[in-house]
C-alpha cells in the first residue's frame, strides 16, 4: 500500500566515517531548497546515532528520517524508526545500496533521491528481526550466514577494490578455507508457493556452504541470492547452498555477482514466517553488518517500516 504525506521536517543521518559527505551536502542543499527544515545527526558511534535519531523521532516527530549512506547506515538507524510509522528515506552513498535499488530509489543521483523524499510517497514493507543470545537486531535486506557472512566481513575490512568487485575479491580469498558445515534449519509457517526450486519440510539437516535469509532479493550490491523474495508478504525467503565443491563455487560466484538466478540441484529455496539456524561457529551478517554467530532465530515482522519511494 502506498500513500502521500507532506515532508517538511527531516532528520538527516550521515556516517562521519563513511564516504557520503559530498552526497550529503548536495542532498541537504536540495532538501532545503525545497522548503525542508533539517536536523542533522552525524554521531561518532552506533549507539549515539540510535539515541539521537530516537530522540528526534520521539521528541520532535519529523516528517521523515533520511539516511545518506548505504545499507549499513540504514541498518544502524532501524532500531530508532522501526514500528514508529515515521517514514525512512534514503540518499544512497554506500557500497551496495541494495535496499534503495530494490525500492527504485536512484543510486547515483543524490539530487533526484532528495527530490523523491520531498515528494512524500510512502510504502510499508516488512523487516526481519534476529533473536540470539545478544540484543535483538533488525534488518531490511538479507541476513547471510556461513561462507557469505565470512565474505562480507572480509569485504568490509578491505579498502580496495571499490564497489561490488570488493565482494568478489573477498569471496576468492575465503574460498580457500573450509566451505561446508553441518546446518540445522527449522522453519515456522513454511510455504512453497512461488518458489523456483523449493525445498520440502519444516526441518532440514544438511551440509551447506551458506544459508541466506532474505527480506529482499539481493545483497552485496546486486547479488541475486533470494530471487523470489517480496518485501511486503510477511514472509522470509531462504536460499540454502549445499555441499558445493570449490570448482562449483567458482562457477557460482560470477553468476551471483552478475545478478543471475541460480539453477543448481544444491541450491534450494524455502519461504517461512520464521527460521532458526544452527551451525557451530558460523558467523552471521545482516544488511552487511556483523550479527554474531549461530544459532539465531529470524522472524518476519510485517509492515514494520514505512519507506519513501518513487
Amino acid at each position: 500500500m502506498t500513500d502521500y504525506s507532506p515532508v517538511r521536517r527531516i532528520t538527516v543521518v550521515t556516517n562521519p566515517h563513511g564516504r557520503g559527505g559530498d552526497a550529503a551536502s548536495v542532498a541537504i542543499a536540495r532538501l532545503r531548497a525545497g522548503g525542508a527544515e533539517i536536523t542533522e545527526v552525524c554521531a561518532p558511534s552506533v549507539a549515539e546515532t540510535v539515541r539521537q535519531v530516537r530522540d528526534s523521532v520521539t521528541e520532535a516527530t519529523p516528517d521523515a528520517v533520511v539516511c545518506v549512506g548505504g545499507d549499513g547506515l540504514i541498518n544502524v538507524t532501524l532500531p530508532a524508526v522501526a514500528e514508529t510509522g515515521v517514514p525512512l528515506g534514503m540518499v544512497p552513498a554506500g557500497t551496495g545500496n541494495d535496499l534503495a535499488r530494490e525500492l527504485g530509489v536512484p543510486t547515483d543521483d543524490p539530487i533526484a533521491a532528495a527530490a523523491l523524499v520531498l515528494r512524500g510517497r510512502t510504502k510499508t514493507i516488512d523487516l526481519g528481526r534476529i533473536e540470539s543470545s545478544g540484543p535483538p537486531m533488525w534488518f531490511a535486506t538479507v541476513t547471510g550466514t556461513g561462507f557469505d557472512a565470512r565474505v562480507t566481513l572480509r569485504a568490509n575490512s578491505m579498502r580496495w577494490p571499490k564497489g561490488r568487485l570488493r565482494y568478489t575479491v573477498a569471496a576468492l580469498a575465503e574460498i580457500s578455507g573450509r566451505l561446508t558445515v553441518p546446518y540445522r534449519v527449522e522453519l515456522v509457517g513454511a510455504v512453497t508457493e512461488g518458489l523456483t526450486n523449493p525445498g520440502a519440510g519444516s526441518l532440514l539437516e544438511t551440509e551447506a556452504v551458506m544459508v541466506a535469509v532474505g527480506n529482499t532479493r539481493t545483497y552485496g550490491g546486486g547479488m541475486l541470492i533470494c530471487p523470489d523474495a517480496v518485501m511486503d508478504d510477511g514472509l522470509l525467503d531462504l536460499t540454502v547452498v549445499g555441499a558445493l565443491s570449490r570448482v562449483e563455487m567458482l562457477r557460482l560466484l560470477p553468476a551471483l555477482s552478475a545478478g543471475k538466478r541460480q539453477d543448481h540441484p544444491e541450491v534450494r529455496q524455502f519461504r517461512a514466517a520464521a527460521v532458526t539456524l544452527s551451525a557451530v561457529g558460523a558467523p552471521a551478517t545482516a544488511d552487511g553488518e556483523p550479527a554474531g554467530t549461530l544459532p539465531i532465530t529470524i522472524r518476519a515482522v510485517p509492515a514494520a517500516l514505512t519507506v519513501l519511494v518513487p
